[in-house]
């Protein structure tokens, strides 16, 4: 029998129906553990109100950001504790940090799954590749080993000690009812080819870490270039933009 995961009924949160009028659209994804596949369907609720597009910018961050995220301290998915601050070199070394939502999270799979076919392409521009998640380390092991991953570009943040010092979104509404969510609607076969091995057993013990959102970040020793927050789930920054902002960035 199929499991479920169905907005706003999923199966960590308590069932609450919205009401006809909401402006936001409902997305239900059928996970089959038997066939291992995804089936996703969105339905507009209120059609007259647009998919919005999320805008990169790090003027809302303080020129002293990146020091102060420095002191944070997360885990490799070894369980290694380490500081942010020795994650890239923090003289001229650019690094491109991607904040997924959490480990048990579809559509962080094929977002890991996208950063790992581009991982050739940063290492080439001398970009330091970073993705971390939600949930403890064991959590980051299993993407790791079933999606692959590279274990030495993956980290956990299971108090999302990172996400709320940037400020990351958070919240029933963004994870479920953003318009921004539609975008994986074109992404959809690209999200059945990443889950092809998913497990629900990758997501946080603490499930409120579900209601978690992403972002994507560069840097440049302690310099931001590049901030974006995703609107909601599945919506992911673009990685030409990402790539942009580091071929404009001469490698020391």
């Amino acid at each position: 029998m199929a499991t479920t995961l169905q907005s706003p009924r999923f199966p960590f949160l308590p069932s609450i129906t919205p009401l006809n009028s909401h402006p936001f659209p409902i997305s239900t994804v059928h996970f089959s553990p038997k066939s291992n596949t995804f089936k996703a369907s969105f339905v507009a609720v209120a059609r007259n109100k647009p998919v919005s597009s999320s805008k990169a910018s790090n003027s809302q961050y303080s020129p002293t950001v990146t020091e102060n995220l420095g002191d944070i301290s997360i885990f490799t998915a070894a369980g290694e504790p380490v500081m942010f601050k020795d994650l890239w070199d923090q003289e001229q070394g650019i690094a491109v940090v991607a904040l997924l939502r959490h480990f048990g999270c579809p559509c962080c799979w094929e977002l890991a799954s996208t950063l790992k076919e581009s991982k050739s392409r940063f290492d080439s521009a001398g970009v330091k590749l970073i993705a971390v998640g939600v949930g403890a380390p064991d959590k980051a092991r299993i993407l790791a080993e079933r999606l692959p991953f590279p274990m030495d570009c993956l980290y956990a943040d299971p108090d999302r000690k990172t996400y709320d010092f940037l400020d990351l979104y958070y919240g029933f509404g963004r994870t479920f009812f953003n318009p921004a969510s539609a975008k994986v609607l074109s992404r959809f076969d690209a999200l059945q080819k990443a889950t092809k091995n998913y497990t629900i057993e990758a997501t946080p013990d603490d499930r409120s870490g579900v209601l978690q959102q992403g972002g994507m970040f560069v840097f440049r020793g302690k310099e931001l270039l590049y901030a974006r927050k995703d609107e909601g789930t599945g919506d992911h920054a673009p990685l030409d933009d990402v790539f942009d902002v580091c071929c404009k960035v001469p490698v020391a």
